[in-house]
């Protein structure tokens, strides 16, 4: 009898997610009594718990796309492994700067301003989330599940609006934390995504059907009126 590969757990990775990043904002910053961090912790947790509970009821089979982590494409690969130190050091870099040592000393309507953007890019995603039911974590043409090209909601607007939403939350996350130095491996992230898309884009012109004539269509990959 041949075992069957299980499927990626979503509640596993919630889980887990959410330790380390506990752990990554308030080791640092070495007391739980930072308000920015419990304020970060609760808004992430109650998106996340949003979006597992609409996805288990309207579409199951987007929520176990999303729970997949392994790339077959060796350039996404790549990106993944060059940004993932990056992307540790946006999560530890606020407790030392923002709490431990001060170093950026930002007034609280600066955390207040990204707070706010940070709930405007989990909206962006979650219209996205809905428009898009291959909205996969890694880049494939999902043949077994009909992929075809989506025209409707944020993507009139650009072709990847999921980036746009990921870089808004990005930056966001470091300005409601209230360390400018975190913003630094968050600009290194946000390359590695611009890369990602440029590459990502072309393959869809390559492979999924419909989708030059949508790009000519619409223009822009992320920024409306700029790229």
């Amino acid at each position: 009898m041949v075992k069957q590969k299980s499927e990626p757990n979503p509640y596993a990775r919630f889980i887990f997610m959410y330790i380390f990043m506990a752990l990554a904002l308030f080791l640092p910053a070495g007391t739980i009594f930072w308000l920015q961090g419990w304020i970060y912790i609760i808004l992430m947790i109650s998106f996340s718990t949003s979006l597992i509970t609409y996805l288990t009821k309207k579409d199951p089979e987007l929520l176990k796309a999303r729970a997949k982590t392994k790339t077959t494409e060796s350039w996404d690969k790549k990106l993944g492994f060059i940004g993932t130190p990056f992307f540790i050091l946006m999560y530890i870099l606020p407790g030392f700067d923002a709490v431990r040592f001060r170093w950026s000393k930002l007034p609280l309507y600066i955390s207040i301003i990204g707070f706010i953007g940070m709930i405007f890019a989990v909206t962006i995603f979650s219209l996205v989330l809905r428009e898009n039911r291959y909205l996969s974590r890694v880049v494939e043409i999902q043949e077994q599940r009909g992929h075809r090209v989506i025209t409707t909601g944020p993507y009139r607007i650009v072709r990847h609006p999921m980036y746009l939403a990921v870089i808004f939350l990005y930056i966001s996350h470091c300005i409601a934390l209230g360390s400018l130095y975190s913003l630094i491996p968050c600009a290194c992230i946000i390359i590695m995504i611009i890369l990602r898309t440029i590459r990502e884009d072309k393959m869809l012109h390559e492979q999924l059907e419909g989708y030059k004539e949508y790009a000519q269509k619409t223009r822009y990959k992320i920024i409306p009126g700029i790229w």
